[in-house]
């Protein structure tokens, strides 16, 4: 199975960006070996997950925000057996808002959608 593409303006892109991606293209911008530029971004998630481990929100102006929300504790049901109740304790998720400039992006595909094809 290999990689899905989609088809936006003409232009043939990957519909998933990898770790593996980001490091290669970052290499390739800015002249850093791929070995350097993968540390610096194992670190950096690193860092996002420490930091969301202790509660606090993670921000990058115009890209969004990342931050903790709890999730209340509710009764969820099996529907095979409607009778049997299945208790889901409260826990914590990661909420992400994008910022300014993603949702002016995300907001221009969408009125693109006629010319997005996605392709194998």
């Amino acid at each position: 199975m290999g990689q899905k593409y989609i088809t936006i303006n003409s232009r043939r892109l990957p519909m998933s960006l990898t770790k593996r991606d980001l490091v290669v293209r970052l290499s390739k911008e800015t002249g850093i070996a791929q070995q350097n530029v993968y540390t610096i971004l194992q670190k950096t998630l690193k860092y996002f997950i420490e930091a969301l481990g202790r509660g606090e929100r993670i921000e990058f102006r115009d890209f969004g925000v990342f931050e903790l929300q709890t999730r209340k504790a509710r009764v969820g049901r099996n529907p095979k057996k409607p009778d049997h109740v299945v208790p889901i304790p409260a826990r914590a998720v990661v909420k992400f808002k994008p910022g300014r400039e993603m949702k002016a992006v995300v907001a221009a595909l969408s009125a693109q959608n006629q010319s997005v094809s996605p392709t194998s």
